[in-house]
């Protein structure tokens, strides 16, 4: 359903549907302006972003997307890459005529946000990492993905209940414990298939830190002090004599509800406002 508010201003209050290899990619539109593409984590959908699109659809037309095997996006294979995650993203700008993006990702969204990156670059005007990073799985990284795999698999709702609570700093899974009920339930949403082709995909994908250093567009990076899935000092080493501006939040993984006002105004930074 798409409610008319004047002759020339459109806002869509249902997700809409474009096709790729067979299968609907699910996406959001609303506002006028540049153009503000925002991709969602593992284990995420879309929603997680409401009320950063409730702010920037006021100055820009913000687009979300349901990434492979996650919201409303169905699943593909047993692997979701990174890069095939970055082709939906490629096939919706497509699709909304869209040609210059501020393009930032949570967690997983920052690894399509680089996958997209590289692979489409005269479409990126700026690009922001949040929660994420650059580099590809360590080796013992790649050990843990398998036993979340194996985790997955036995009990794929326990693995989820845990791996949710897991991302938030510890005192803090207090502080926002009914925010959490919300973000396990919509976890759950996930399908089985959906989240170990998800892990495969991370744990293959490329290392593209080069693209901190060598792009030509701005970046930004979004780091938690105390983020329980990524070391600090890495992520910190990664910006190290290049040009990306970096933003540092004093809790875990989940800065966009820990730290909400924070990364409204660290993304208002980057979208010029």
């Amino acid at each position: 359903m798409v409610l008319q508010l004047t002759k020339d201003t459109y806002f869509c209050d249902m997700q809409q549907f474009v096709t790729y290899k067979n299968i609907e990619i699910a996406y959001s539109v609303s506002g006028k302006g540049k153009a503000l593409v925002l991709l969602h984590g593992f284990l995420e959908t879309s929603s997680m972003w409401k009320i950063y699109v409730d702010t920037f659809s006021k100055t820009h037309k913000v687009i979300t997307i349901d990434l492979l095997g996650h919201g409303k996006t169905p699943c593909l294979g047993y692997i979701h890459t990174m890069e095939e995650m970055a082709e939906t993203v490629f096939v919706v700008l497509k699709e909304l005529k869209l040609r210059k993006i501020h393009l930032a990702g949570h967690s997983m969204g920052g690894y399509v946000a680089l996958a997209f990156a590289e692979m489409y670059p005269d479409y990126v005007k700026a690009l922001c990492l949040i929660n994420s990073t650059s580099r590809a799985d360590s080796e013992e990284r790649k050990v843990n993905r398998d036993r979340a795999i194996n985790a997955v698999k036995h009990n794929h709702k326990q693995f989820i209940r845990i791996s949710i609570s897991n991302l938030f700093r510890p005192k803090n899974r207090k502080i926002f414990a009914e925010t959490i009920k919300e973000v396990k339930k919509e976890a759950l949403t996930t399908s089985l298939q959906g989240i170990i082709a998800a892990l495969e995909g991370m744990k293959i994908r490329e290392d593209r830190e080069v693209l901190l250093h060598f792009s030509p567009y701005k970046k930004m990076m979004i780091i938690g002090k105390r983020d329980p899935i990524l070391a600090f000092e890495d992520l910190i080493d990664q910006t190290k004599n290049s040009e990306v501006d970096v933003d540092i939040f004093p809790d875990g993984h989940m800065s966009h509800i820990e730290n909400e006002e924070d990364l409204l105004f660290s993304l208002k930074k980057f979208v010029g406002n």
